[in-house]
């Protein structure tokens, strides 16, 4: 049984006239839309196209993923349905297009550095705890590796957005779009001590300081560069050999949620992640864990 049979013949139609596509490349675009379109109508029983929901695209995308397709592959389907939603929305068949926000996989993407939960615990020691700078550098290590949050996140919050009591931070990510997380209780802790005995001294001129919670020694807002020293400067003195900078903390959260067994679309809301496919590749740093748990560990591995 052939699903939105008309829609994908008048929209493989446009594509030879207005598009002068090849037959080898209609071909291809009409092979992607049969499956997709297959799995709209048969296994999500959709039969209307302005029912389709972005959450719809992704099911079908971790399908094809799970099919372990080459990423010219999974980039061409992307772009197939891409193209057929916008059609969509010009024919009038749906108000707008739900594929607009999924990004195109790059070639040859690399798995992030991540550190292990030995190398996070010498980074958070590093800090000496017993100074006005030290305190603050533990406060924004140990908010980063709780929270998850990107380095321009880190710099630009404010000291409302925290709120201790329901231990919950409400961040500002990209798009302007708010998200909730929750902060654990050694990073609250750190940031009370923070807030307690260094920050007062640090926000010299409040005009300057502009409320942000985290400032520089002379009370300005702290910069994207001073948070990369402070993260390089504390996987120095751990010892740490890897290529460290502030967004290896965010995929070492993401990646330790994952590996003690939590939700992905849990990690997803977290990180502040549109896409469920960017979320993905921590499944992927989180398979290379077990497999090299699996052959350290297992007496036939």
């Amino acid at each position: 049984m052939s699903f939105f049979e008309r829609e994908r013949e008048q929209y493989l139609y446009f594509l030879k006239l207005e598009k002068g596509l090849s037959d080898h490349s209609l071909q291809s675009y009409d092979n992607d839309l049969r499956r997709y379109l297959a799995y709209i109508g048969r296994d999500l029983g959709l039969r209307d196209l302005s029912g389709i929901t972005l959450d719809h695209i992704e099911k079908f995308l971790s399908l094809l993923l799970s099919m372990n397709l080459a990423v010219s592959t999974i980039s061409r389907n992307i772009s197939s349905l891409r193209g057929f939603h916008q059609f969509a929305v010009m024919e009038r068949w749906a108000p707008a297009n739900p594929a607009e926000l999924i990004d195109l996989p790059r070639k040859g993407r690399h798995l992030p550095e991540v550190l292990d939960q030995v190398e996070v615990a010498a980074l958070l020691e590093t800090p000496d705890r017993s100074n006005l700078l030290g305190r603050r550098d533990a406060a924004v290590l140990e908010l980063m590796y709780a929270t998850g949050l990107r380095a321009g996140e880190t710099v630009a919050l404010q000291t409302d957005q925290l709120m201790p009591d329901l231990q919950l931070l409400k961040i500002i990510g990209k798009g302007n779009k708010e998200r909730m997380v929750p902060v654990g209780r050694k990073a609250l802790e750190a940031i009370s001590d923070y807030l307690g005995n260094s920050r007062p001294l640090m926000a010299k001129i409040p005009t300057i300081s502009q409320n942000r919670l985290f400032l520089s020694y002379r009370g300005k807002p702290l910069s994207r560069m001073s948070l990369w020293h402070i993260v390089t400067g504390a996987a120095r003195d751990a010892g740490i050999q890897k290529a460290i900078h502030p967004h290896t903390l965010r995929h070492s959260f993401a990646t330790h949620l994952l590996e003690g067994g939590a939700d992905l679309r849990a990690v997803q809301e977290m990180l502040g992640h549109v896409s469920i496919m960017t979320t993905e590749i921590y499944t992927h740093i989180d398979r290379t864990f077990l497999e090299e748990v699996h052959r350290s560990y297992h007496p036939r591995a």
